[in-house]
């Protein structure tokens, strides 16, 4: 998956807005205010994304290619390094279900609004 791919794979998703909250080259993707995956626009050589703690252990072990985050919480967060050579099933299941935990953890309200978008 290139740069341009991930990007409109996120953007299709309901409720979600791309940002640069950090800096001009850390693109920041989230639903309802709430960060599900970000990356560097200077060298996409990594992506960042929320995952269950266990699963996160699980798949850094599996993969050599999952690694905790750098700057980011490591029990909750995971990159996935070169994602240009991940197979594309594996990363856009990754990136559907960092997507889903943050919906997951969404007010009541927020969840009432994200359905009617």
């Amino acid at each position: 998956m290139n740069i341009e791919s991930f990007r409109l794979y996120c953007l299709a998703k309901k409720g979600v807005t791309e940002e640069f909250p950090f800096d001009e080259t850390t693109l920041v993707f989230k639903v309802m205010g709430k960060m599900f995956a970000l990356t560097s626009l200077d060298q996409f050589d990594g992506i960042s994304l929320k995952i269950e703690p266990e699963a996160g252990v699980a798949l850094r072990d599996r993969y050599d290619f999952v690694q905790q985050a750098y700057h980011m919480n490591k029990k909750h967060w995971i990159t996935v390094v070169h994602p240009e050579v991940v197979a594309g099933k594996l990363l856009c299941g990754l990136i559907d279900g960092s997507y889903d935990l943050v919906v997951q953890g969404l007010t009541k309200s927020q969840k009432l609004a994200l359905d009617s978008l």
